[in-house]
């Protein structure tokens, strides 16, 4: 209701717009009265609540009448596709501008809360068990497929059928870029249907290690940018990489570390509000100070996150401890909707990009081969190892990933915001057809893997149902809580 009343505003917030006194020309298109730059940054903030608070409301709604069949995310991006049209052919521009997506906004604001609750409600035992394959696929699949989409670009480039000329390295980048996986649209599927958690450990193990991967990937191949490449550029990028990798991790690590000491050896537990403050601000400092040295701070912050649950819930009190974590979900939540939204919001209010639609096609299709190669052949070796360990044991050796496994990870490759992001950073003649081929990629591998996920649960047979203790974990957590503020209230009554 509140979406529909702010789009029937926009055409004539949009007439407001261009009627609007400018103190320069017309043409710089810049608000320069502070009342009218406040009014349709205002209008553009509505805009943006209202498609959240819709997207929000229909994910209750699939979930109370337990369609399947579409997933939330799939509407989230479709309604900023039908919002960003309405205010692509709006007149006027300045509220176009203001729900415009900006790599800064998405890296500061939205991506760091849904990797610090990735972190924080990682189970680190499940992790433990599946540590191969984990890491087998977030680095070793991270760069057969950032190599492999990279080389078919490059030779698509090379043939000139469209005048494209994309340099190894920015081909590389662009390769880095979609192998950043979504982990949203699947581990949402994975949660409602309870499917078997081998499967999901690896899947989101996976992810959340893949972006972070990804990320420091494309930084890297960017210091190249402009530079001859030779055989040895390989070993430089390699030391860079895992340089940038270990300093971020030891960053987080470290902060996690300390704010488990300070709980500890403090009394800051007899002010919950104030305890869990520090606790997000710390975790927030790991980011930025990671950041400013040059590091990765999605890295650092997730393993701030590992570190935080694994040390410092020990010695926050059980207020703090059950405040932390429902805070992050929440952040987390807000973050993950708003994200779809903002890029079907991008399809039609970034007036630079280049549509070219063959280079989108050979892309997508190069996704799929990538995300092949990373996934069959390595769960082959993975599989291969498992037997050899296991016959040397004197043990049964059934595959650790059976087939089924290897087509939904294969699945379950589709792409995340994180390339849309990293995309910005992309410089040259080619970088605006690069950035739409990015995002019209990243939004068809949502709408049609993630879309389809559910229904290839069922056709691969694979294992749902599975029981977990996380629910019933939360609800004695809570119930502990509300009993010793019930004896705490009784005490002070006595």
């Amino acid at each position: 209701m509140l979406s529909e009343y702010a789009l029937s505003l926009l055409a004539r917030l949009s007439k407001r717009e261009n009627d609007a006194d400018f103190t320069g020309s017309p043409d710089d298109g810049e608000v320069n009265d502070p009342t009218q730059e406040e009014l349709y940054s205002s209008w553009a903030l509505f805009i943006l609540i209202a498609l959240l608070v819709g997207s929000l409301w229909t994910s209750y709604y699939l979930q109370v009448h337990k369609i399947r069949a579409v997933h939330e995310t799939v509407v989230s991006i479709f309604a900023g596709m039908i919002v960003g049209l309405i205010i692509r052919v709006s007149p006027g521009h300045y509220i176009q501008d203001a729900v415009s997506f900006k790599s800064s906004f998405f890296f500061n604001m939205l991506l760091p809360p849904i990797i610090l609750n990735c972190g924080y409600e990682l189970h680190l035992g499940n992790f433990s068990k599946n540590i191969g394959p984990i890491l087998t696929f977030a680095f070793g699949g991270t760069f057969v497929s950032a190599v492999v989409l990279g080389c078919i670009l490059y030779v698509w480039a090379f043939l000139g059928l469209e005048g494209l000329k994309i340099p190894f390295v920015m081909a590389l980048g662009v390769g880095a870029t979609l192998s950043a996986t979504d982990p949203v649209t699947i581990l949402s599927i994975f949660n409602t249907y309870k499917v078997d958690p081998t499967l999901y450990t690896i899947i989101f193990g996976e992810s959340i290690l893949n972006d972070a991967v990804s990320i420091v990937m494309f930084e890297t191949a960017q210091k190249f940018h402009g530079e001859s490449v030779g055989f040895s550029s390989l070993f430089k990028g390699i030391g860079l990489f895992l340089m940038t990798f270990t300093l971020s991790l030891l960053i987080g690590a470290i902060v996690g570390v300390t704010t488990a000491i300070i709980l500890r050896h403090s009394q800051i537990k007899n002010f919950p509000s104030i305890e869990t403050c520090l606790i997000m601000l710390f975790a927030y400092a790991s980011y930025f100070f990671s950041n400013g040295c040059h590091m990765s701070g999605i890295v650092s912050l997730l393993f701030c996150g590992v570190t935080l649950k694994h040390y410092a819930f020990f010695s926050m009190s059980r207020r703090t401890q059950i405040s932390v974590k429902y805070i992050f979900q929440t952040l987390a939540q807000l973050s993950e909707n708003f994200i779809f939204i903002y890029l079907g919001l991008s399809l039609f209010t970034e007036v630079e990009l280049v549509y070219k639609p063959v280079l989108i096609v050979v892309t997508l299709l190069g996704v799929c081969v990538s995300r092949w190669a990373a996934v069959f052949p390595l769960s082959r070796v993975i599989n291969f190892v498992y037997r050899t360990r296991s016959r040397a044991l004197g043990n049964p050796y059934p595959d650790e990933l059976p087939q089924q496994y290897q087509l939904m990870l294969f699945w379950a490759g589709l792409r995340g915001a994180v390339g849309v992001a990293l995309a910005a950073g992309l410089e040259g003649e080619q970088a605006n057809a690069l950035r739409a081929t990015i995002l019209v990629v990243v939004v068809l591998t949502v709408v049609v893997f993630g879309g389809t996920t559910a229904r290839m649960l069922e056709i691969l047979g694979i294992a749902t149902g599975v029981a977990t203790d996380d629910e019933d974990d939360d609800e004695l957590e809570i119930w502990a809580a509300m009993v010793e503020q019930r004896q705490g209230q009784n005490g002070q009554v006595a």
